[in-house]
């Protein structure tokens, strides 16, 4: 009897084929909405998915201003950022964030969610959030992401 010898096959940047795809924040929670666009990000819904290698599709998130929290996070949840300097520690609560700068709050969640590395950099370059329903990819042709 024959022994079956069967490989693994690790991806590489000539096997890898980036998609685009498009995700409506409209009434979606900022976390859970967050974590299911970093997992694509990666590439970790392929199956040759392999960690030290960029296999990750390029994600448009559209409708920004719309997504929600949920609880009380919208008044408790604090965004601080900080210059370096003394007295430099900027403090907002995501309400206000929202109203201000609605897309800071889906970039900075999905970043979170990435590697802190420089492969994490480049997936994260791959990420476009955008206010309202226009976006300048329609070139690429993204497809619809539901989940």
């Amino acid at each position: 009897m024959s022994k079956l010898h069967f490989t693994t096959k690790h991806a590489n940047e000539a096997t890898v084929k980036h998609n685009w795809y498009i995700v409506d924040g409209t009434n979606q929670t900022v976390g859970r909405i967050a974590s299911k666009i970093a997992a694509v990000l990666r590439g970790k819904n392929k199956a040759y998915y392999t960690p030290h290698v960029d296999c990750g599709d390029y994600v448009i998130v559209i409708n920004a201003e719309k997504v929600v929290f949920t609880g009380n996070k919208s008044e408790q949840k604090q965004y601080i950022n900080y210059s370096g300097y003394p007295g430099g520690k900027k403090e907002e609560t995501a309400q206000d964030l929202l109203k201000r700068r609605p897309e800071v709050i889906m970039e900075r969640a999905i970043k979170g969610m990435l590697p802190k590395n420089r492969l994490g950099r480049k997936m994260f370059n791959k990420l476009f959030v955008y206010v309202g329903t226009q976006h300048p990819h329609g070139a690429q042709q993204p497809k619809e992401l539901k989940f």
